[in-house]
């Protein structure tokens, strides 16, 4: 097993461990009915939520933002990036089929983040152009990689940085989503790999949540 293998298996593991935790006291609550079929669904909600750093980060109008103002809507971080040859095009493109299918009112409800984890080469035109083939709608946001790391380490999906100095280079990350609540906090994970119909069954329950 090469280095690159084995750091890549320990970050899939602390994950793993991460959300079997979770899930083992969501459901030791007093609504496990309720739960059973968002976790089914890949919805794993916390017990409590958790506050996210307020982070200065840009978008891909070029335009600074606040991660205190995503507070409106319930939001899904996804920590990928547009040089990505697999996980990130999947998961962007179930992301929009799920959005299409979902009620107009819940779709309403939904804001779609992608945030790099490649700032070297993601500027906020290559961010633009890249989430324009997905849905318009999607929000692209990018800062220096400490402040990602911050951000991955507070909603426990974490990535590996990457040697920037190889050509061609990929970077470790995860497939899960964060979600997070319309107060801006975190409220919980989408697992990987997205199951769309469970998911559009099931999201519309879950935004109608404040």
């Amino acid at each position: 097993m090469t280095r690159t293998q084995k750091t890549v298996f320990i970050l899939v593991a602390i994950v793993a461990v991460v959300l079997g935790l979770t899930v083992n006291r969501v459901l030791s609550g007093k609504d496990q009915g309720d739960q059973t079929a968002l976790i089914d669904a890949g919805i794993i909600l916390l017990p409590q939520s958790r506050e996210v750093p307020n982070l200065q980060m840009t978008n891909q109008d070029g335009q600074p933002v606040s991660l205190d103002s995503l507070k409106d809507k319930w939001t899904l971080l996804f920590f990928g990036y547009t040089f990505c040859p697999d996980i990130c095009p999947t998961t962007l493109a179930q992301l929009r089929q799920i959005k299409s299918e979902l009620p107009e009112e819940a779709a309403g409800r939904l804001r779609v983040v992608l945030v790099s984890v490649d700032p070297n080469r993601d500027t906020p035109q290559q961010l633009m152009t890249y989430l324009g083939y997905f849905d318009k709608q999607f929000v692209g946001l990018t800062t220096p990689v400490e402040n990602i790391q911050k951000l991955a380490n507070a909603v426990s999906i974490p990535f590996i940085p990457a040697d920037t100095s190889k050509p061609n280079y990929t970077v470790d990350h995860s497939g899960n989503l964060a979600l997070l609540g319309p107060d801006g906090t975190q409220r919980g994970f989408i697992r990987a790999p997205l199951n769309n119909q469970k998911l559009v069954a099931q999201l519309p329950v879950l935004l109608k949540k404040q």
